[in-house]
């Protein structure tokens, strides 16, 4: 068993509560020391009580379940004798009723373009190294929206 921790801290400060105007940027912190500007997504609450510059929970579900990914793909690679140079994905959360009627993020569409040093291993293998890492990934197994990889 692990355990992980995030400490997420709002202050009121001056501002007006009872209105539901306030701000919603926070910060999270991390055991490592890394702080994160949160907030709200725009989309869901308008500016400027939403910082737009910060990352909301959405995109840190999307950007987790993409590293995740990605750190198991690598891994496997470098098992595999293979030289990866690059791992970009524009990876894209799309948030929907799911089965339950309830507004979920119901599909994770991972879109990894991976450049190698040397041979590119050819489809099957590309294939088969995202396989299993998203088998892997205790992200993708912890979430109930589908995560569909779309290898570029």
């Amino acid at each position: 068993m692990s355990e992980y921790v995030a400490t997420v801290d709002w202050v009121r400060g001056d501002q007006s509560f009872s209105d539901r105007r306030y701000c919603r940027a926070h910060d999270w912190r991390f055991d490592g020391g890394a702080v994160v500007r949160g907030s709200s997504a725009p989309s869901s609450v308008p500016l400027p009580m939403s910082d737009a510059a910060a990352v909301d929970p959405e995109e840190a579900l999307v950007a987790s379940v993409s590293s995740c990914h990605m750190l198991f793909f690598l891994d496997f690679a470098a098992r595999a004798g293979l030289i990866v140079d690059r791992y970009t994905d524009e990876a894209v959360a799309v948030m929907d009723k799911d089965d339950r009627g309830r507004t979920a993020i119901v599909l994770v569409r991972l879109r990894p373009l991976v450049v190698f040093t040397g041979t590119d291993p050819d489809k099957a293998t590309l294939d088969d190294l995202h396989h299993r890492a998203h088998e892997a990934c205790y992200i993708a197994n912890s979430i109930r929206a589908e995560v569909r990889v779309e290898a570029r």
